[in-house]
């Protein structure tokens, strides 16, 4: 009864206060796991009051890392990958040893020695695909070009920690059997300490071979047996029709996959949890399996979140500033700046690179994972935990601030075209059309980005017969403009350069179909500045966004919610009898900002009866 009890308190502790902590950071405009990490803190041993139980909570965290990894893997598509491999590949790896190799010097730099060095500096290496999930979502960038390439690029960086779960324990072993080895014997060249040191090196490769085969077992076998057997398993549920067996099946194959993989191949929770994840997300029950077990792994990834709190000592951050400080550094350094020039150096434009570039300026989840793994194996103390969590919670609180100013630094060096051409290493742009652009166009429309969105425009103006030209950032989209007759230029709008490509002078329309608002405010800028007079209608995703595109002057700030929103009201009132010139009207009405009295009802459609 006494477990049961420390169990019941300790779920209630931790999501009673992550709830409070939580909001307060959402009122802050802050990430909610901000508050989750504060949770932690004010539960943990290290503050007054109430101390939750750590050892219950690493526990029932341990559950969030594998729903984690699982969810990781079930949306992990490797089609996803390949699409944007040419700057998400090298650019994640690059960036991850550069990271890697700061936060190690670092470590160094402290006496620190080096199995200590490689956790730390790995920890610092990868950014938390929650923040930068939730980033994207909040500008409106999940489904762009570089949406695409940030989740990319965290997938690569999932991989390769992956890999390091399942390979430091080896490896960490085996360098430490090899300080031993050293200190023992001195390490003076041509000693018994170098045959030593041979010896462990030799003993680390067989090691590192028996563990990748150990590993290419369990995928293996999982992609032999489980890619048939677990589909299989749950169609079977599925048909029986009983939603809480699905759920249960869904839970047992996570856990029991990733227990069963520790159990019999020797490789961590988290790999077994990701290829559970992989083998479900080639079935057709995918979708319905991740919106199951999604409630369950951000109920228990909270509780990760708060324990991992719980082993943040405040003190750290009054006792050690200096280090903490310069932990965050090489985060921001290491993850935004070396992000952003690996991007401009694999050609992808400079503001772009910069914005991505700051949605990588954190650590999270999967650094106090590693952060963990040190511990355990006996690499990092207490102290060097708590320095990788305080840094985390650090540069979570900034990424806001970063973001701010990397938007202001891509607007500060867009000024000036001529240093941009340099830094981006940029050729003239090319047009592209299968008809030669007029030499002095006229009453044409530009169109900024081609996209769903875009090309549904493009081909409405392709319909009346106005001329158009489009600019767009991937070069693909350009490919297949040019062979479907579309003039267009390939490059960043933003570029005084690439813009008087499409002569805006002489425009009469330009309409910004792209999601990033801070991109969509600088072609505005721009192409007023050539003509005060043109018509420009720019899409948006808030309200926000909407009234600053309105005092900006834009001709219609077109808000995608709203807009479906309309659409739906007016089907929703013609398909239960209202007449289309009553269900147009109410529209424009709502269009217009009125809302329509209760009262009114009845009106519209008065031979229904009231249910």
């Amino acid at each position: 009864m006494h477990v049961q009890t420390g169990l019941l308190v300790t779920l209630a502790a931790a999501f009673g206060v992550a709830f409070l902590f939580g909001l307060i950071a959402a009122k802050l405009k802050m990430p909610p796991l901000v508050g989750y990490l504060l949770a932690g803190i004010a539960l943990g041993p290290h503050s007054p009051g109430y101390v939750s139980d750590i050892s219950l909570a690493s526990q029932l965290a341990e559950i969030g890392v594998i729903l984690l990894m699982f969810g990781v893997g079930l949306h992990f598509s490797p089609g996803d990958l390949l699409r944007v491999r040419r700057i998400a590949l090298p650019g994640a790896c690059i960036q991850m040893l550069i990271a890697l190799g700061l936060g190690s010097v670092l470590a160094f730099s402290w006496g620190w020695d080096a199995p200590a060095a490689v956790v730390f500096g790995l920890s610092l290496s990868v950014a938390s695909t929650v923040v930068v999930l939730r980033v994207l979502e909040d500008r409106g960038l999940l489904d762009s070009l570089d949406g695409r390439i940030a989740v990319g690029w965290l997938v690569v960086e999932d991989l390769v920690v992956v890999i390091a779960l399942v390979m430091l324990p080896a490896v960490l072993e085996t360098l430490g059997a090899a300080g031993v080895a050293d200190a023992a014997h001195g390490a003076a060249p041509g000693s018994a300490a170098a045959g030593a040191s041979a010896g462990v090196g030799f003993g680390l490769a067989k090691v590192v071979i028996i563990t990748v085969l150990k590993v290419g077992a369990f995928i293996g076998l999982m992609a032999l047996v489980g890619r048939r057997a677990v589909p299989w398993l749950l169609t079977h549920v599925a048909r029986m029709g009983s939603r809480e067996l699905f759920t249960l099946a869904v839970l047992a194959v996570s856990l029991g996959v990733a227990v069963g993989a520790a159990a019999l191949f020797g490789v961590s929770f988290a790999l077994g949890a990701f290829v559970a994840g992989v083998v479900i997300s080639e079935s057709d029950l995918s979708y319905r399996a991740g919106a199951d077990a999604l409630p369950m792994q951000d109920a228990f990834a909270v509780i990760f979140f708060v324990a991992a709190g719980m082993l943040i000592d405040p003190a750290v951050l009054l006792h050690e500033p200096g280090r903490v400080a310069l932990t965050s550094a090489v985060i921001i350094v290491g993850n935004t700046l070396v992000a952003a020039v690996v991007m401009v150096l694999l050609r992808h434009p400079l503001g772009a690179s910069l914005r991505l570039g700051a949605s990588f300026g954190q650590i999270g989840e999967f650094s106090f994972i590693l952060a963990g793994i040190g511990v355990t194996l006996g690499v990092l103390t207490e102290e060097a935990r708590s320095l990788i969590l305080a840094a985390a919670l650090v540069t979570i609180v900034l990424n806001p601030l970063l973001f701010l100013a990397m938007d202001r630094l891509a607007e500060f060096l867009a000024r000036y075209p001529r240093l941009l051409d340099r830094l981006e290493r940029q050729k003239a742009p090319r047009l592209y059309s299968t008809d030669l652009w007029m030499a002095t166009p006229a009453n044409h429309a530009i169109l900024i980005g081609y996209g769903r969105v875009g090309r549904t425009i493009g081909d409405a103006l392709q319909r009346v017969g106005v001329p158009f030209i489009a600019i767009d950032q991937d070069r693909r989209v350009v490919d297949a403009m040019r062979t479907l007759g579309v003039t267009a230029v390939y490059g960043d709008a933003t570029r005084p350069g690439i813009l008087e490509h499409a002569k805006p002078e002489f425009a009469r329309l330009l309409v910004v179909a792209t999601p990033d608002p801070y991109h969509a405010r600088h072609v505005i800028e721009l192409v007023r500045a050539k003509n005060p007079d043109i018509d420009i209608i720019v899409r948006t995703h808030n309200d926000q966004e909407q009234e600053h595109f309105e005092r900006l002057g834009v001709s219609k700030a077109l808000m995608g919610e709203r807009e479906l929103a309309f659409g739906m009201a007016y089907h929703s009132l013609r398909s239960i009898g209202c007449d289309d010139d009553r269900a147009d009207d109410i529209v424009q009405t709502l269009r217009g900002g009125a809302r329509m009295p209760t009262r009114e009802f009845s009106t519209i459609f008065p031979a229904q009866s009231r249910m």
